[in-house]
């Protein structure tokens, strides 16, 4: 693909399960032109052999671009592109994945933007934005994770329950408005567009819909085009966490990972935390290309001497040896219980997700209790949390692992808590109590 001279951004693709994401993706890479007429009709003719029918020919182009990235030892494995007049987007983390949420959290602790598809459809809006839906889990989750730029994709406009209504969409924009307003999105202060699209048919994606009139909003590509490219953390420490590495034959060592802050450049020493080990950086590479420098938000590959691969796993952070990060034994985070399906007492151990890292996690002691929507403390030294709680815990890592503040580096201090294949807590990192 083009590495555009245009801003890029990262946008992670999130929603419900079967309300389009897929569809709605497959159906604007083709449209801005990622996929043409041949391998569209290509890919419409092998998703009708396998008795899906036509229907699935959008959602196969990711599919069958994520097996082709999974075959294709490519060090861009993760991503699919798309340009607009105005920026070209990195989509992270194809939708409709098992790992869905947990890749979200990677993703989306990477993400300058969210798109959040919505299906208007009688019966799976409703499903989706109760408190157990992925809407709403998603939702919080973009919130907490401080992706603050979403566009709202409000899907299956063409469905026969909906039939292009104003009337129904104006419901669901009503319903979500609320369900963002209560998360603690301020919507006055920055809207957040809400289009009615159809995935299927490709209306109000990338053309004005003419089968409805009274919407006089943006496309959906226009929405994409009104988001702000973040600001560039260039002056702060090199961080980096690691997403995955490769040996490649006749380079080497390929550890791959966004830049968060800072600058690499080749010829450059790091430091891998939390093992301490270090190394030089032969050459760096983003979408195939070489970089003579690498700064925050590229995606890049880069081959380091003097660290084996296997010294090095998913969730460790390089950086340069005079401004290491921070490893911690134990620190305190401000958390939202997005779901528990009874209560969280302390000696709770679920797994924490941080930026790329993964590890099991305890509740060393509930400190307080607030209001999440005011910040009021409602107690002290509660005895358990549950369901909707606001609370400040000290949390304590089975092993000892890279994580910053959210004050300091916010990519690198927000978090994510999951247990029964489920986001139990979302929060942000208030300070390091114990470093390892």
């Amino acid at each position: 693909m083009s590495s555009s001279s245009k801003p890029h951004l990262n946008l992670v693709v999130c929603g419900h399960v079967d309300h389009g994401k897929s569809t709605t993706v497959g159906h604007l890479l083709f449209l801005t032109g990622y996929i043409d007429e041949r391998k569209m009709s290509e890919l419409a003719a092998a998703s009708a052999k396998t008795g899906l029918g036509e229907t699935f020919k959008f959602a196969w182009v990711l599919d069958k671009l994520k097996e082709e990235r999974e075959r294709g030892m490519t060090i861009d494995t993760m991503y699919v592109e798309f340009e607009t007049p105005k920026y070209y987007f990195t989509i992270i983390d194809a939708p409709g994945h098992r790992d869905f949420v947990k890749n979200m959290i990677t993703g989306a602790s990477q993400a300058d933007a969210a798109l959040l598809i919505a299906s208007a459809k009688k019966g799976e809006f409703e499903t989706g934005i109760s408190p157990e839906g992925q809407t709403t889990e998603h939702a919080f989750l973009l919130f907490t994770l401080g992706v603050s730029q979403i566009v709202v994709g409000v899907n299956k406009m063409d469905d026969p329950s909906v039939n292009w209504s104003k009337e129904r969409f104006e419901e669901v924009k009503k319903a979500i408005e609320e369900l963002l307003t209560k998360i603690g999105f301020n919507l006055k202060k920055s809207p957040i567009p809400i289009v009615p699209i159809s995935g299927w048919t490709g209306d109000n994606l990338v053309k004005k819909s003419e089968k409805m009139p009274w919407y006089d909003g943006p496309t959906l590509i226009e929405a994409l085009d009104s988001v702000k490219p973040p600001a560039k953390p260039i002056d702060k420490p090199l961080r980096i966490p690691i997403q995955d590495v490769y040996s490649i034959t006749g380079v080497g060592t390929v550890p791959v990972g966004r830049v968060e802050s800072g600058v690499l450049k080749p010829g450059d020493k790091i430091i891998l935390m939390p093992s301490g080990k270090t190394g030089e950086v032969k050459s760096i590479e983003m979408h195939h290309k070489r970089l003579e420098k690498a700064e925050p938000g590229d995606n890049i590959g880069f081959n380091v001497k003097g660290i084996a691969k296997n010294e090095i796993r998913r969730g460790d952070v390089i950086s340069h040896p005079e401004t290491p990060p921070t490893v911690a034994k134990e620190f305190i985070g401000q958390i939202i219980v997005i779901y528990h399906p009874t209560a969280i007492a302390a000696g709770y151990t679920p797994v924490l997700h941080v930026h790329t890292a993964q590890v099991a996690c305890q509740f060393v002691e509930l400190l307080k209790k607030f209001d999440p929507r005011t910040g009021a403390v409602l107690e002290e030294n509660p005895q358990y949390l549950k369901t909707g709680d606001g609370a400040l815990v000290k949390f304590r890592p089975v092993r000892p692992v890279c994580i910053e503040r959210y004050a300091d580096f916010p990519a690198l201090g927000r978090f994510a808590i999951r247990d029964m294949g489920r986001t139990i807590a979302a929060g942000v990192v208030k300070e390091v109590t114990e470093k390892a």
